[in-house]
């Protein structure tokens, strides 16, 4: 008998036992369920057993916060119930069938998006760092830029316009690669 048998089985019942759950992973804190029904969750119930610290839906999935000792509780949960183990990409494509159309359209696009924007936050933060040196007047009783009096600024002025300017110009390049990675395509762009 393992150290969450008894919440394990408290858990089974407040989801609406094991032919509920079409698929359970688990990240960092929490389980994360694709319920077949999610009507049959008895969030209240849930939230009352002892290893349980909340829970909530979110893209589809119904999580549950365990807290660090998750992969522990996982691993429990999936041996008392026979339950095949997924990854958080297998939980999120079947979360999608409790998602409304407008969701999935959402969902999708976030998956698309969400690997560029560091490049984007890049390139928007140098484009402003280029702002405050060439365009706010600092100097002789504000009248004069940074790159105004200094040599060396004004080239570096210059430099960052390249380097904040090409992360938005080849922006549809970073759009159409994940659009592929996304949909596994990235292999077939070798040419023959």
């Amino acid at each position: 008998m393992g150290k969450f048998s008894n919440d394990i089985r408290e858990l089974l019942e407040g989801i609406g036992g094991k032919e509920n759950i079409v698929t359970v992973s688990h990240c960092a804190t929490r389980l994360r369920f694709v319920l077949a029904d999610p009507k049959k969750a008895d969030i209240e119930k849930i939230e009352k057993i002892k290893s349980v610290k909340g829970s909530f839906t979110q893209a589809g999935q119904f999580q549950i916060i365990i807290g660090n000792e998750v992969s522990v509780f996982y691993n429990e949960l999936i041996k008392e119930t026979g339950l095949k183990e997924s990854s958080k990409d297998e939980a999120k494509k079947a979360g999608r069938q409790n998602m409304n159309l407008l969701q999935r359209l959402i969902s999708h696009l976030a998956e698309i998006f969400a690997p560029i924007i560091p490049a984007i936050v890049v390139g928007g933060l140098i484009l402003g760092f280029r702002n405050v040196i060439g365009d706010i007047a600092f100097y002789e009783d504000g009248t004069k830029t940074l790159t105004d009096v200094s040599q060396f600024w004004a080239g570096v002025h210059h430099f960052l316009w390249l380097i904040g300017e090409a992360i938005f110009f080849f922006l549809p390049v970073g759009i159409t690669w994940s659009i592929a990675k996304k949909w596994g395509q990235h292999k077939f762009w070798v040419l023959s």
